[in-house]
């Protein structure tokens, strides 16, 4: 069940150690096995900024599962608040993405995020985030790095190997089309370590990055038509 909205974001009051503090609390929450249902509504959602900042911009994509096709994009606009820190962009980003997710005109059955989810110092990037505190099931598709070393990886579609960090399997980096540069794949909620890729890649059609993220950042960005 999702938690009360002012206990996974509670306001801002610039505590830093407190908001690492839950996002420990947090990722205790996570729950890392399959628990999805059948696929038929999918979304994707991404942040940008507007105003120099100080707008948070937030895409959210509905799209059929069987043709990717999109059905439906919401975008919420709320004001930034608080500052870019380290390790808690999921509190800077999440209430817009909520909002967002929340205009669209059905419930999805699995939310691709723009961010990592459990691969993050503490367990809770933004899809972890937005997985606990909504409930629903969710896969972060980032496109760097955060934390975590991994073996060579091989140049063809669908090559993967794990990400791990203090010896941990995190999440996988996976070559979602030949020779680009991988997508950093982690579960966020309700997914397994070993479905989230297979995720992924099922939604890679002719682009680097899954439909859903890549129609949402299109549309965060504002890039779309």
């Amino acid at each position: 069940m999702p938690l009360p909205p002012t206990a996974a974001l509670p306001p801002w009051d610039g505590d830093i150690a407190r908001a690492r503090a839950l996002q420990v609390e947090l990722a205790a929450q996570v729950r890392l096995a399959d628990d999805f249902p059948s696929l038929r509504r999918l979304a994707g959602v991404d942040v940008g900024f507007e105003e120099a900042g100080a707008i948070t911009r937030a895409a959210a994509v509905l799209l059929d599962a069987a043709s990717l096709q999109p059905l439906a994009e919401t975008v919420a606009r709320l004001p930034t608040r608080m500052p870019y820190i380290p390790g808690l962009l999921s509190f800077r980003e999440l209430p817009a993405v909520l909002e967002a997710l929340a205009a669209l005109p059905e419930t999805p059955d699995l939310v691709f995020v723009d961010g990592q989810g459990i691969a993050h110092p503490r367990g809770l990037g933004i899809a972890a985030h937005l997985g606990v505190a909504s409930g629903l099931p969710a896969v972060g598709v980032a496109k760097s790095i955060l934390v975590g070393t991994h073996g060579e990886l091989g140049e063809r579609r669908g090559d993967r190997v794990p990400l791990r960090y203090r010896g941990r399997e995190i999440g996988t980096v996976l070559r979602s089309k030949d020779r680009v540069r991988p997508l950093i794949v982690s579960p966020g909620h309700r997914v397994s370590l070993a479905s989230a890729p297979q995720l992924v890649l099922a939604c890679c059609t002719r682009y680097r990055l899954p439909e859903p993220t890549r129609l949402a950042d299109r549309l965060a960005s504002r890039r779309e038509r």
